[in-house]
């Protein structure tokens, strides 16, 4: 119990003002979690009130269509929390008239919603003790018990699970979780933890034995994959060039992009011209030119992605139908959103 008070005394006085602490509405305490999820609160800021603005119910964002929601995403990366947030918003709207499930076990259900999310809604907005565990608890945890599991293991994930939920404050659960989490953002941070300031500097194990910037622990990541993306930017005499949807399960689904050449190395404009698909797209005289001179690293978490703009200029071309002018309309991957940008500028 002193853990908890002490925790929630800090919270008290050093907590965020954010927006989505001034609601126990389950709509806007889950958009504010999905949103948080691998993204920084000072990103995620900006996003969590364009959406609440656009989207002020749960009714609204279900009546959206998917594109739309797409776009709004746009940036924020990882697109399938945003799907999974369109679905999920479809089934309560339906199935639910609304009404937000009230527990743990109904909440976990929803498509997009794990164990961190689902124990969030439940312990801030019904009061339900479940303990939060995420990048910020597992830090604070494996720190101040010494813990060396590894966070990403399944023994770990259940370790540091089950400790969260002996510490918990049943009286204020959603305080303790708004607490813990601030308190491994801002005071047990990766980096630089303000350790001479804690609150418990005097129990704190690996401050003790001075294994603080060892922990957590965390199991070697997976083999990065390296891809080669050569993306072909149409621009027709009369101001037209072509996107398509990307489908299927991998990277961006949902999202456009213009045409794509995928190979097994960086291969150099001869070689772009010689190949079938191009031919294929463009069977008319073309001017093919490098927009980037260096190619540009596009880093995902498990792969890295080698990418070259090509510009392709021809008079007209039958499949390219949408203007320039309306581009914007279309919900587009980071990447090409920043080419678009340097794009513009030069044009």
């Amino acid at each position: 119990m002193k853990f908890s008070n002490t925790l929630v005394s800090w919270y008290l006085q050093n907590n965020r003002d954010l927006p989505w602490r001034k609601s126990k509405n389950p709509y806007f305490i889950w958009l504010s979690e999905i949103m948080l999820q691998q993204t920084r609160v000072a990103q995620g800021l900006s996003y969590y009130l364009k959406f609440t603005r656009t989207f002020p119910t749960v009714f609204d964002l279900a009546k959206a269509d998917e594109s739309t929601v797409l776009k709004m995403w746009q940036g924020l990366g990882y697109y399938s929390r945003a799907r999974n947030l369109h679905f999920s918003a479809k089934q309560i709207a339906k199935e639910l008239n609304g009404e937000f499930p009230t527990s743990y076990t109904e909440i976990i259900k929803l498509k997009g919603i794990g164990d961190y999310t689902a124990s969030a809604i439940a312990s801030i907005c019904f009061n339900e003790s479940t303990a939060v565990v995420d990048g910020n608890v597992y830090r604070v945890l494996s720190r101040y018990f010494g813990i060396q599991t590894a966070t990403n293991s399944t023994l770990g994930i259940k370790e540091f699970k089950a400790l969260a939920q002996t510490l918990i404050d049943s009286s204020q659960p959603g305080t303790f979780n708004q607490a813990i989490m601030d308190f491994g953002a801002l005071h047990c941070k990766p980096q630089n933890p303000l350790c001479e300031s804690c609150p418990f500097s005097d129990s704190c194990v690996a401050l003790e034995k001075k294994i603080t910037k060892e922990l957590p622990v965390k199991v070697k990541k997976i083999k990065v994959r390296k891809r080669y993306f050569n993306f072909l930017v149409l621009k027709t005499d009369d101001n037209k060039t072509i996107l398509t949807e990307r489908k299927g399960k991998g990277i961006w689904q949902g999202l456009y992009q213009f045409p794509l050449i995928e190979c097994e190395k960086t291969i150099q404009q001869k070689e772009i011209i010689s190949s079938e698909a191009f031919t294929d797209l463009f069977p008319d005289e073309t001017t093919l030119s490098l927009f980037n001179s260096k190619e540009i690293v596009h880093k995902l978490s498990h792969q890295h992605l080698y990418t070259q703009f090509w510009i392709v200029e021809t008079k007209t071309l039958k499949n390219a139908d949408i203007l320039w002018e309306n581009i914007q309309d279309f919900p587009v991957p980071v990447l090409i959103a920043n080419f678009l940008e340097t794009f513009k500028m030069i044009k």
